[in-house]
């Protein structure tokens, strides 16, 4: 009786167990069945482009140009030239057999390398940051190398590309030069100066790819584009409206803005505002590395026997809205005391952000067009500095006093102090799932244990029961 007792509840006891467990591993199967669906596609902090749809947007850019001076009387045989700008650091990995993307191009601002850049930077010396001193950056998730070491870890396209010497990697500008000069059958794989300096796979020093960083980041040589100057012939269109125009400039967006509001002496800065509020800073023919957190940088190299110059940049990310707008001005005054203080040139901006607007708004076009038409072989005008003329600018001046503004200005540095340390990596509610995991056994062990001395004592007294009654 006290066997077939404590069978009975051991049994029924074990049922729910059983059941639990079944159910908590289900869970946890579908848990992580949910896991590997959602990786397949974007999630927070994800930010991708269809190259195809960039490319595509091209080409019809190009086709109402041209019949928009067409309506204007304008023979497109007077386009002599074509210049390419671009997102920088976006990255695309594409078959170059087929001419197809292998995965959408991960752009700039995406932050899902930061797992891959924290275990990157656990394997830098503190004492020898060699990324930060080749590179002039630091390792972040903004950059091309690990948005390609990414790609190289979790997408099976890209990784057999590689495999079988398919892939090619490149910055937007990479993909559309190679696309526009023929893709598949002949196209360009090259890149600049400007492009490859925010790959973190490119010495700026030697303005070539660095074989240390490439074995850094795990990252194969032979995929990379030919780096090329900003300013020459590297192909011909090869269909459309505008074939056989030759592409002779190419810069990324910023590096274009500072040349196309003509910022070609040391010490001059731009500051542009987009999808970001970015600065640079021209610091000629020096390669400033910062000690304020800016970002050393190629400004541009306007030709193959040309001289490289660099800048330093600190860059905002948030999108500007109006409510910000006074943050913005107090943001750039931040950078520009850090510029001061690194490259020692003096520069200056009038209380509260004093603004200058260029009459021709879309410097970064005219930046890559200025590049394009200065080309070797194409020579429509020169940028060397006897031959230029100053830029038309409209000047908008401060509301307030700089006293005003001072106070406008330690007022927002003080909330902005104030406003650090509260994220956590980790919610306090967290914890080792593994101690969690065993509960239910131990659970089972120790009630069983409860159950079993329960049951010798019930069926004892039911025995006892059971002999008075017969008694």
């Amino acid at each position: 009786l006290y066997l077939k007792t404590f069978l009975l509840i051991n049994f029924l006891f074990s049922f729910f167990f059983l059941r639990l467990v079944f159910n908590s591993k289900t869970a946890e199967l579908l848990s992580h069945h949910q896991v590997e669906i959602k990786q397949e596609f974007p999630r927070e902090g994800w930010v991708e482009q269809d190259p195809k749809e960039i490319l595509q947007s091209v080409y019809e850019c190009i086709e109402k140009t041209c019949e928009k001076l067409g309506q204007l009387n304008i023979d497109i045989s007077n386009i002599k030239a074509i210049g390419v700008s671009n997102q920088r650091e976006t990255t695309v990995v594409w078959d170059k057999l087929t001419g197809e993307p292998l995965y959408n191009a991960v752009v700039w601002l995406d932050l899902r390398t930061q797992s891959t850049v924290e275990n990157l930077s656990k394997r830098i010396p503190g004492n020898n940051n060699f990324v930060k001193s080749k590179t002039g950056l630091p390792l972040s998730t903004y950059f091309s190398a690990v948005k390609l070491r990414w790609l190289l870890d979790n997408v099976r396209k890209v990784q057999k590309a590689v495999e079988e010497d398919r892939a090619l990697f490149g910055t937007i500008d990479s993909w559309l030069i190679w696309s526009l000069t023929g893709g598949a059958n002949g196209g360009v794989h090259c890149t600049d100066v400007t492009n490859a300096s925010r790959t973190m796979l490119f010495n700026i020093h030697s303005l070539e790819w660095d074989k240390e960083l490439c074995e850094f980041f795990e990252i194969p040589m032979k995929v990379l584009p030919n780096v090329r100057s900003s300013s020459e012939i590297y192909g011909l269109m090869k269909a459309g409206a505008l074939e056989g125009v030759p592409i002779s400039g190419c810069l990324g967006d910023q590096s274009a803005a500072l040349v196309g509001q003509m910022c070609f002496q040391d010490g001059q800065a731009k500051n542009t505002y987009g999808t970001g509020c970015f600065l640079l800073c021209n610091t000629g023919r020096k390669c400033v590395f910062s000690e304020h957190g800016l970002l050393t940088t190629v400004a541009y190299k306007l030709g193959r026997d040309k001289p490289v110059y660099y800048a330093l940049e600190f860059t905002n990310k948030c999108h500007i809205a109006f409510a910000a707008l006074e943050a913005v001005c107090f943001q750039t005054r931040e950078i520009l005391d850090a510029m001061n203080r690194d490259c020692g040139i003096p520069l200056t901006f009038c209380p509260l952000n004093s603004q200058m607007k260029p009459s021709m708004p879309e410097t970064t076009a005219l930046g890559a067009a200025m590049a394009a038409g200065a080309a070797e072989g194409v020579g429509v005008w020169s940028l060397e500095p006897e031959d230029l003329s100053a830029v038309t600018m409209e000047r908008f001046e401060p509301q307030i006093n700089a006293e005003e503004s001072e106070i406008r200005y330690s007022t927002w540095k003080k909330a902005v102090m104030k406003s650090m340390g509260w994220v956590t990596t980790q919610s306090s509610e967290s914890g080792d799932p593994s101690i969690f995991c065993s509960l239910p056994l131990g659970f089972f062990i120790v009630s069983s244990m409860v159950m079993l001395i329960g049951a010798r004592y019930i069926s004892g007294q039911l025995l006892f029961k059971l002999d008075d009654f017969i008694s």
